[in-house]
């Protein structure tokens, strides 16, 4: 295919922005010609940044999916529990399939998209943006070549950061499991994922401990004062989660990006504190109706008997994966951006920096979200599905390592594949 692709954009949210963002950057691989959303206001931003005609502009995916097959791929950045209709809607169209992970919240429903996408032959991949950085290609390269010997053993933590837990997964969309699935799934099915590629190996058995230890109201401060709203809050100075230091702090640094452009899409002192007072981001976080885990921990044995002990927690300032990989012969270490390679024989490190800066890694995940809108965009343009490291086949493993996972911390046992 000569000819840039042309995309449809199912959920003008932020990340539905972010991949199309990709054409912006590369007008002649790539085009959005649709888009379908239902708040207002996303869906004109989304059409005014990319010239969208009026008649491509849709309030719902299935206004889109009734007209036919009019690009040759769509987006869909829709939250979790709705991707499972549009996606085996549009592959039976013969749209290719970028989808925003997790592909959907039950194993069922992960299991009729692969399904779908295999019987249409169209291409998938999925959003764990992880697999395409600069960094992890780095480091698969240093691992292919035999740097540390065989892999015995891996550690990998995701620190969420304080504030990106009180935005997301207390006050925000991710909130709430029956509203969008289990957090191990939302925020860290990037990270099974990521290990089950750095391993190379099936994963065999799986174990898990985490709770919703302090986003609740019994952690609330008991002093006279304390509010539902961070705004009316005496206690609010003396809290690390007060909104008011969180949106109105980036508002007034200058900061207009993520996640104050979720907050409010007025970027000026009244329309925020508008959206404080009233909306869902200007709640104490102790006064949610949230009940996803704020930190929990994955011990995974893979063929072979390599083990791998992964930690989410929200406890942690805002930073890049950190990752320890053991090996027969060396060790790296790796923090989203800087690799450190340990050679035992000479006993000599060596440092790859891979140059994702700190605000890459906050925003656009090191260069990730790029990275997997080109591989998907060069997989359609060539007809390729080997450009794809997150394909169904892969994704439909991972999230099955994660589904076990969250059996085996609910039920308190080990988990089997």
């Amino acid at each position: 295919m000569d000819r840039p692709i042309s995309c449809i954009v199912i959920g003008a949210g932020s990340r539905g922005r972010g991949y199309a963002g990709y054409a912006t950057l590369h007008p002649d691989r790539a085009r959005v010609v649709g888009v379908a959303e239902p708040c207002e206001p996303a869906r004109r931003l989304l059409a005014e940044q990319h010239c969208i005609p009026a008649a491509n502009v849709h309030v719902d995916w299935r206004e889109v999916a009734a007209r036919g097959k009019l690009a040759d791929a769509v987006v869909i950045t829709t939250q979790d529990a709705m991707h499972t209709e549009p996606a085996i809607a549009f592959a039976a169209l013969g749209y290719h399939i970028l989808l925003e992970k997790p592909m959907a919240p039950s194993e069922d429903e992960c299991a009729r998209i692969v399904a779908a996408v295999k019987a249409a032959g169209v291409l998938l991949a999925v959003g764990h943006v992880l697999l395409y950085t600069p960094y992890t290609r780095a480091l698969k390269q240093q691992l292919d070549q035999g740097a540390v010997g065989d892999v015995v053993s891996i550690q990998h933590l995701e620190p969420v950061g304080y504030w990106h837990q009180a935005h997301s997964y207390v006050r925000g969309s991710w909130r709430r499991e029956a509203d969008a699935t289990f957090m191990l799934m939302a925020k860290s099915c990037h990270d099974m994922d990521w290990i089950r590629h750095v391993m190379g190996r099936r994963c065999e058995a799986v174990s898990s401990f985490g709770s919703l230890t302090h986003f609740r109201r019994a952690q609330k401060p008991a002093e006279a004062g304390a509010a539902t709203r961070c705004l009316d809050c005496s206690h609010e100075p003396h809290c690390p989660y007060s909104a008011r230091k969180l949106y109105l702090g980036m508002l007034e640094r200058g900061e207009l990006t993520w996640p104050l452009t979720v907050v409010s899409f007025g970027l000026d002192r009244d329309s925020v504190t508008r959206a404080l007072r009233c909306g869902r981001y200007g709640r104490c976080v102790y006064e949610c109706d949230n009940d996803v885990v704020d930190h929990q921990v994955v011990n995974l044995q893979f063929e072979g008997g390599r083990t791998a002990s992964f930690t989410m927690t929200a406890f942690t300032p805002i930073a890049g994966r950190q990752t320890r990989i053991f090996g027969t012969r060396g060790q790296i270490e790796g923090d989203g951006s800087v690799i450190r390679v340990t050679d035992f024989l000479t006993d000599t490190t060596t440092v790859i920096d891979t140059q994702a800066s700190a605000a890459s890694l906050a925003g656009e995940h090191g260069g990730g979200d790029h990275g997997l809108m080109g591989a998907f965009v060069e997989a359609v343009r060539s007809g390729d599905p080997g450009r794809l490291l997150s394909g169904p086949d892969e994704t439909l493993e991972s999230h099955r390592m994660v589904f076990a996972a969250e059996r085996a911390r609910r039920e308190q046992r080990v988990v089997r594949l």
